[in-house]
């Protein structure tokens, strides 16, 4: 049971209700973390304008899916783990691609240079070497897409929070997290 009530569009502010439609037009379906989030309608607009300014970004959508289920198994986060395992698939991944992005591992070198950089930023709280961001580089990113890649981290421990501290409902098929929680 969530410990923060998950609020239907009715029951939303009015600001919050129109985001919530917006949730409902692209997902067919209003997921539990975004009820969760409308009890604070600056929070939701926060949120969904950050999931649509990272769509429209540099970074390919399933490298963005990649990034979010190793977060999300390194913070314990059932909830966006099966999400994003289900959005990476749309994305054009494979269930063992998204099954080896959530240990932190890829058989592609610039993902798995991705996926290390987005695990040391959330293992060491953003303290990075002088050789980190180079390391990126290196691997063929751009210094945008360097930013881009922090900004899907930081986003994702939002979400990360949202679900686990206020225990919302998972509404995705399931997956195992990798990690001991």
């Amino acid at each position: 049971m969530s410990r923060i009530p998950l609020l239907a569009s009715a029951q939303a502010a009015a600001p919050a209700q129109a985001v919530l439609h917006q949730v409902q037009q692209a997902f067919g379906a209003t997921p539990n973390m975004f009820k969760a989030v409308a009890n604070s309608p600056a929070a939701l607009q926060q949120m969904w304008a950050a999931f649509g300014a990272l769509g429209g970004g540099v970074i390919p959508a399933k490298l963005g899916e990649q990034i979010a289920v190793a977060v999300a198994d390194a913070n314990a986060c059932h909830y966006c783990l099966a999400a994003h395992t289900a959005l990476g698939r749309k994305a054009g991944a494979t269930a063992e691609e998204m099954a080896a992005a959530q240990g932190g591992e890829s058989a592609d070198a610039k993902t798995q240079a991705a996926l290390n950089f987005a695990l040391k930023l959330v293992r060491e709280r953003g303290q990075l070497s002088d050789a980190d961001v180079p390391a990126l580089r290196g691997a063929g990113f751009s210094d945008g897409e360097v930013v881009e890649i922090l900004a899907h981290v930081a986003l994702n421990l939002f979400t990360n929070y949202v679900n686990v501290a206020f225990a919302v409902p998972v509404d995705f098929p399931e997956i195992k997290l990798r990690r001991a929680a």
